[in-house]
C-alpha cells in the first residue's frame, strides 16, 4: 500500500519506520529539519510531490493543535479513493470533520507515546480504534497493532474520549499538582525520583498536547473526583483519624489490585 504520512514529529517517524518494511511510505513535514533523520521512506516538504505519490492511506501525525488544518491543507492533493486516518489522543472535533470530508476514514489513538513507552516491547501497551471508522481502514490498523503486540480496543468517538479522560487526565492532572508544589531535594527518596521522572517526561509532552488532554469535556469530572479524594484525605490527615486512614488504604489498595 502507498501510505503518506504528514508530520515528521515522534510518532509520525515511528509510523514511517514500522510501516516502511512492508508498505511504501512518503512522509510529509513543512518543516525539512524534521526530515533529517528518516530512512526507507520518501521525505518530502512539496505538496505536489504529495500529489505525485497518489497515496492509498494518509495518516495524520501532526500535532494535536493543528490536525483538522493539516487534513484540510492536504486533501486537495490526495485522489478521492485516498483513505484518511488520525492518530490524535483527542477526537474533539474529528467525527464531524470526517463525516463532512467526502472521504473515507479511519482514526485510531496508539496510547503510548515515545517518553514513556519502550517502542522495542509494546506488549504492555493499548490502541483504541474508532468503531465508525471504514472497514478497510479498520482491518489495517488492526493489522498494524498487532504486530506491535497492542492491545486493542474499538470505541465510539464518544467512549474514545470518556476513556480518554479517565486514563490521561488523571495522571496527567496529579502530576502537574506534584510538579507545581514540588522543591529541589538534596536527598530525595526512591518514590520522590520516580514521580520525578514522571513529571519530567509528561513536561517534554507538546503544552497544546497536555491542553487537550485537559480540555477534553469529560476531563472535569475526573479532576473534580480528584479533588474530592484531596480533600477527604486532608481531613483524615488534620484530624490524625487513624480509623479512616486505614479504611481510606484499603480502598486505594483495592483499587489498583
Amino acid at each position: 500500500m502507498k501510505i503518506l504520512i504528514i508530520g515528521a514529529g515522534k510518532m509520525g517517524r515511528f509510523f514511517a519506520d514500522v510501516l516502511s518494511f512492508h508498505h511504501e511510505v512518503c512522509l510529509y513535514d513543512v518543516d525539512p529539519k524534521q526530515l533529517k533523520f528518516v530512512y526507507n521512506a520518501i521525505r518530502t516538504t512539496d505538496l505536489e510531490e504529495v500529489r505525485a505519490f497518489e497515496p492509498e492511506l494518509m495518516i495524520n501525525a501532526v500535532t494535536i493543535k493543528y490536525t483538522i488544518d493539516a487534513f484540510e491543507n492536504v486533501i486537495p492533493y490526495l485522489p478521492k479513493n485516498c483513505i484518511l486516518s488520525d492518530i490524535a489522543s483527542v477526537k474533539t472535533g474529528l467525527k464531524d470533520f470526517y463525516a463532512n470530508s467526502g472521504f473515507r476514514f479511519v482514526s485510531s489513538h496508539p496510547m503510548f507515546g515515545p517518553t514513556f513507552a519502550s517502542l522495542s516491547d509494546l506488549s504492555t501497551q493499548s490502541a483504541i480504534i474508532i468503531s465508525e471508522s471504514d472497514t478497510l481502514g479498520k482491518a489495517f490498523f488492526k493489522d498494524v497493532y498487532h504486530s506491535l503486540r497492542l492491545n486493542i480496543f474499538e470505541y465510539t468517538f464518544e467512549k474514545h474520549d470518556q476513556t480518554t479522560a479517565y486514563s490521561l487526565s488523571i495522571p496527567f492532572a496529579s502530576t502537574l499538582v506534584f510538579g507545581s508544589v514540588m522543591r529541589h531535594q538534596e536527598a530525595p527518596g526512591t518514590t520522590f525520583k520516580r514521580h520525578m521522572a514522571i513529571a519530567e517526561g509528561l513536561m517534554s509532552e507538546d503544552d497544546y498536547l497536555l491542553q487537550e488532554i485537559l480540555f477534553n469535556p469529560f476531563a472535569i469530572k475526573q479532576i473534580e473526583n480528584i479533588m474530592a479524594k484531596l480533600g477527604e484525605l486532608h481531613d483524615i490527615i488534620q484530624n490524625k483519624d487513624a480509623e479512616k486512614m486505614q479504611a481510606f488504604l484499603k480502598t486505594v489498595r483495592k483499587n489498583i489490585a
